[in-house]
């Protein structure tokens, strides 16, 4: 009978049986019992990592193209309103001094381009303001320079400002006068949407001087 337990074992037995740590650990279908999913599960988690960071990537893009188009929105309705407002109250009449004969708001009807100059190309000066807007358009895909973006939003502002003025006044489309009225002394007569252009080009030029480029990395040459 001993003999017989010593050989077969007995549940109470110490080391008679198999322990925990001697057991066979494979599972039943003949694997070596490591969970299938830990593989998949860390590659979930990577792919979830890239997605966040390609989500926080575009958030500041999105922002930087919001700022380029409030300030776009707010230079064009500006230069809009004092446009109808010189037409309504101001064309046909004496100018207004504004600093004595040094700054006068008068109305004039410009069909060149920014300051006057090129009348004889009003056409041209249409294709090149609409380049402008597509160009601007196309680079706010990679933007992500508050600057830039501020710089940008007055060109095109400035841009859709004076296309207007082309498009819809006469003496026919493509072909429109530019309504001007800020006239300082010994100096061509402009507009708002004319001083919107030149601020977001000096502005851009100070961007290009630093190394800053549109998104947002600084180069040195």
């Amino acid at each position: 009978m001993a003999e017989a337990e010593r050989i077969i074992g007995t549940p109470d037995t110490p080391g008679a049986g198999p322990g925990p740590e001697q057991r066979d650990v494979r599972g039943t279908d003949g694997t070596d019992g490591m969970d299938d999913t830990d593989g998949a599960g860390r590659a979930d988690t990577a792919a979830d990592t890239a997605a966040d960071a390609g989500v926080s990537a575009a958030r500041p893009r999105r922002r930087r193209v919001a700022v380029l188009f409030a300030v776009a929105a707010f230079a064009y309705a500006l230069d809009l309103v004092s446009k109808l407002l010189v037409v309504a109250k101001l064309e046909h009449h004496r100018p207004i001094e504004i600093v004595g004969d040094w700054l006068k708001f008068e109305a004039i009807r410009n069909a060149g381009a920014a300051f006057g100059f090129g009348e004889a190309f009003t056409v041209i000066f249409t294709v090149i303001a609409a380049a402008v807007i597509v160009v601007i358009a196309r680079l706010a895909r990679k933007l992500y320079s508050l600057p830039w973006a501020i710089a940008l939003g007055l060109l095109l502002g400035g841009a859709l400002g004076n296309l207007t003025d082309r498009i819809f006044r006469s003496p026919g489309v493509f072909e429109g006068a530019v309504v001007d009225f800020i006239a300082p002394k010994h100096f061509a007569v402009f507009n708002l949407a004319d001083s919107a252009i030149v601020c977001g080009g000096i502005l851009i030029v100070l961007l290009s001087f630093r190394g800053l480029d549109p998104d947002g990395t600084v180069h040195k040459d």
